[in-house]
């Protein structure tokens, strides 16, 4: 029996699942919480099965039945992992020792994995049971070329943040990992092509790896060599945002880095690729000037993600507090992202279902999955199995060829939707009871990772990123944002809040109805 099960005096078991009573029970009686604490516990089933109790690492995934976890993780996947052990501790699904003993082994096993000395930041991939930084892939022997990821090491980094505040004990430990990471090894300072102010790499090698690279001395004045991604981190409304508000809040890239990134790509034929042609403004922060570009759907503008996702949107969201600092920007955003997902799942495509992102594909594999008109990308991220491309005009400069498709096989990815808990709570908990009722795709773990909603078919597996986001979705709609709390000290606040307070996104609702909160 797993160690979850320390916490017995707190949690009742029932037949398919679990039903939290007495102190375990948070969130107090609103319509719903029940609900909540239930698939919160059940989701932590997942992500305990697929950890290793010597290491205190997760794999990156799990089988649908729980019993065989994948053979490769990431620091993406240890730092979700981190935060949903004291989620799980904060709703009684677990013990305070428990938690303790659970984050004091993960801490342990990441002091002593293999590290990039000039910058101190984690591999992208290890073992989850020997905690060895692999160089060729379990399953197919394949050359792993050892990289150094800025989004992943960035939620590995919050989530040490999250950690040594909920965990006094333990504080000491964390802190020592979290000082020795370095943002500023990412932030390339010239920034890329065509915008004003710099912006992370999405990365770097400490060898040479066989695609495109950029060799360069290190960013952060180390003197050593790495060779960075041909690829910079250039949009505004995506998951790799926690990076940049990390090396903000440490002081070791400007806070100018949050206008060194596209809304949307500039107006104008030059740049009519993008899936729409964006309406906007140009406004200066800081003697920066940032085109405040938006797109629209429905009467709704909204500044778009580069693929149509919601992670893109609101992953960062779970911890920082992106509503309260960004009154002119975020506070409007996040929930008419949240619309556009909905009323595209609803209305436009009729699948009765909604909440698209990247995750397991029901027919085999990993997919990305998105509103294809609601994200940059002109070839983005589609919301349906068979890939239909949304390609609207651009007026003055190209007629679309499929403006208005017939949508296939909708397929929903159940983290999405969590992760619009605080901006439309009945909807979200209206669209998983179907998911988990009347579309079968709930398993031992909770809700599984991708539900095929014409076919029926589901991807019966759950993956440890997906499953940390609705633990920590979850946990923060039943405990008032406490992981937002863990996370944010006075000097981040100093530091960060008012670089986003001037922010002016050319958000608004206009005057479609797409607002369904």
């Amino acid at each position: 029996m797993k160690r979850w099960m320390s916490a017995v005096a707190t949690v009742g078991l029932v037949a398919g699942g679990l039903t939290l009573s007495g102190p375990a029970m948070a969130g107090g009686g609103r319509p719903g919480t029940e609900e909540l604490n239930r698939w919160a516990a059940d989701t932590w089933r997942s992500l305990d099965a697929m950890t290793d109790e010597q290491t205190g690492l997760p794999a990156d995934n799990v089988t649908g039945d729980l019993e065989t976890p994948g053979d490769y993780t990431s620091p993406t996947n240890i730092g979700g992992y981190l935060w949903s052990t004291v989620t799980a501790r904060d709703l009684g699904i677990i013990s305070d020792d428990d938690a303790r003993d659970r984050l004091s082994t993960t801490l342990d096993t990441l002091a002593g994995l293999e590290r990039n000395d000039a910058s101190g930041m984690f591999y992208n991939w290890y073992s989850p049971t020997t905690g060895e930084k692999l160089t060729t892939w379990p399953d197919s022997g394949d050359a792993v070329h050892p990289f150094l990821s800025t989004v992943d090491n960035g939620w590995l980094a919050a989530a040490l943040r999250v950690v040594r505040e909920a965990e006094p004990d333990l504080a000491h430990e964390a802190d020592a990992l979290y000082d020795s990471m370095d943002f500023g090894s990412f932030f390339d300072p010239e920034g890329a092509a065509g915008l004003p102010a710099g912006t992370n790499r999405g990365g770097f090698w400490d060898a040479a790896p066989p695609d495109c690279s950029v060799e360069a001395p290190m960013y952060n004045g180390s003197g050593e060599t790495a060779f960075y991604t041909c690829h910079h981190y250039d949009t505004t409304v995506s998951e790799s945002r926690i990076a940049t508000y990390l090396g903000i809040a440490n002081g070791q890239i400007p806070a100018t880095a949050l206008y060194g990134t596209h809304r949307t790509m500039p107006p104008g034929c030059d740049w009519a690729w993008q899936e729409q042609l964006p309406q906007g403004e140009y406004r200066t922060y800081d003697g920066v000037e940032v085109w405040e570009g938006s797109y629209q759907y429905d009467g709704m503008s909204f500044v778009p993600s580069w693929g149509g996702s919601m992670f893109e949107s609101l992953m960062p969201d779970l911890l920082v507090p992106e509503t309260r600092w960004g009154p002119k920007s975020w506070k409007l955003n996040h929930p008419i992202t949240v619309a556009v997902q909905k009323q595209h799942g609803l209305d436009e495509a009729g699948y009765g279902y909604w909440g698209f992102s990247p995750a397991s594909d029901p027919f085999g594999g990993y997919a990305e999955y998105g509103v294809d008109v609601a994200g940059m990308r002109s070839d983005g991220y589609t919301s349906d199995a068979e890939k239909t491309d949304v390609d609207i005009d651009r007026p003055g400069c190209a007629t679309g060829t499929n403006p208005a498709p017939e949508f296939g096989d909708g397929v929903v990815t159940p983290h999405a939707a969590f992760l619009a808990l605080p901006y439309d709570r009945k909807g979200a908990l209206r669209n998983h009871e179907g998911i988990e009722t009347e579309l079968g795709a709930y398993g031992p773990g909770g809700v599984y990772d991708a539900v095929a909603v014409k076919s029926g078919t589901i991807a019966e597996r759950y993956l440890s990123l997906d499953q940390s986001m609705i633990m920590a979705a979850i946990g923060n709609e039943l405990t008032k944002d406490t992981l937002k709390d863990y996370f944010v000290d006075r000097e981040m606040e100093h530091r960060l809040r008012p670089a986003m307070k001037q922010q002016v996104f050319g958000s608004s609702w206009g005057a479609g109805n797409g607002h369904h909160g």
